[in-house]
């Protein structure tokens, strides 16, 4: 089995997520690839898409968003993804296994003893077509479940039935309520009835890979996965790495150069770069993870020097502040603070006047 470097991992990661060379397809191709963009932070795939993507405009995204061809909602890690329609129409039945435990993990003693598929079944009728909040779901449902806490009965339907959060949520720059819909009202197609779990390993692979099974776990949040990956061995070609760990791979997919330049690259929070594998030393340091993690579920945006996460950065009053964790060389240097000010320009709205700051931060500090 070839040996491959954690650089050389490094590097194939980076060429499928499309970080070495920003590509001029469209939206829905960067999409695609990615197979899906969490989105809990409403305005991180817009900045995912400008980091991967020549000419980038905020409207390439959002008009996606209005004409239904790209959708928001919970499906991978139970937590929200941007994803083309069509592949919501078989991800999210293919993880709702997992969804449907999600209530029990978070909500335990809020609705410990109800039945959630009666829960499921009341939630679908009254979303049945039309739009709700969430705040007006949760109204909806204490009338049939009197003694249950209203936002305890909106957050486990969100898991249990599956629904889409339409615009204007995931508009850049908007917040406010969460609207909710079934999704096969929003698509106008019903979902999948036969989950395609080996089509999902694929498009992992092509994404992410080379990867192993806890990889494909980590980033999914299904688990047992050994016997599905097991059965595609045929189909895919098998790497090691410096660990020794079995590597999976699509046969004709490239392995990365470990020799090949990588810019400088601005990310979001919650990237599936950082994401994506349950081992992350080929994308981050060990000891710096907790400087992106520090812990209740968030992850900063980061940026990458020479492929790795080398810092965070953050927005205050138009400012866009960059926090590397160490000293950089000056070139690096140099390049962090002209692709900051790109990003400054990206995101700072129309008029007020952009400015960067590159200096240590709190976290760096930490």
């Amino acid at each position: 089995m070839p040996l491959l470097s954690t650089r050389a991992l490094n590097r194939s990661l980076l060429e499928r997520q499309l970080l070495l060379d920003r590509v001029a397809w469209p939206v829905t191709a960067v999409v695609e690839r990615l197979v899906a963009m969490q989105g809990q932070e409403p305005d991180a795939p817009y900045v995912g898409l400008w980091t991967r993507m020549t000419g980038f405009r905020h409207e390439a995204l959002s008009s996606l968003l209005h004409e239904r061809r790209v959708v928001r909602g919970a499906h991978l890690r139970t937590t929200q993804h941007l994803a083309l329609a069509e592949d919501f129409r078989w991800l999210r039945p293919l993880l709702q296994p997992r969804l449907d435990r999600a209530p029990m993990a978070g909500l335990r003693h809020e609705i410990e003893g109800l039945d959630l598929s009666e829960l499921a079944a009341v939630g679908r009728r009254v979303l049945a077509g039309r739009t709700l909040t969430r705040r007006e779901l949760g109204s909806l449902l204490v009338e049939h479940f009197p003694d249950r806490r209203a936002n305890a009965l909106a957050v486990s339907t969100h898991f249990l039935v599956p629904m889409i959060h339409p615009p204007p949520s995931g508009l850049w720059g908007r917040r406010g309520a969460v609207p909710c819909v079934l999704a096969e009202d929003w698509i106008g197609r019903p979902l999948e009835a036969a989950p395609r779990i080996g089509t999902m390993v694929m498009r992992y692979l092509a994404a992410f890979g080379p990867a192993d099974v806890k990889d494909i776990q980590a980033w999914s949040g299904l688990t047992r996965l050994r016997e599905v990956v097991d059965g595609l061995r045929p189909r895919l070609r098998v790497h090691r790495d410096e660990r020794g760990r079995e590597l999976f791979d699509l046969p004709q997919a490239d392995h990365g150069d470990p020799d090949r330049p990588a810019p400088v690259r601005f990310l979001p929070a919650f990237d599936n770069l950082l994401l994506g594998h349950a081992d992350r030393g080929r994308v981050i340091a060990d000891e710096d993870r907790k400087l992106v993690s520090p812990g209740q579920a968030m992850v900063r945006p980061t940026f990458l020097v020479d492929g790795f996460v080398s810092g965070t950065w953050s927005v205050k009053d138009h400012r866009l502040l960059v926090s590397p964790f160490r000293t950089l060389p000056k070139g690096d240097l140099a390049a962090v603070t002209e692709e900051a000010w790109r990003l400054a320009e990206f995101i700072v709205p129309d008029g007020a006047g952009p400015d960067v700051r590159v200096g240590p931060g709190p976290e760096a500090a930490a």
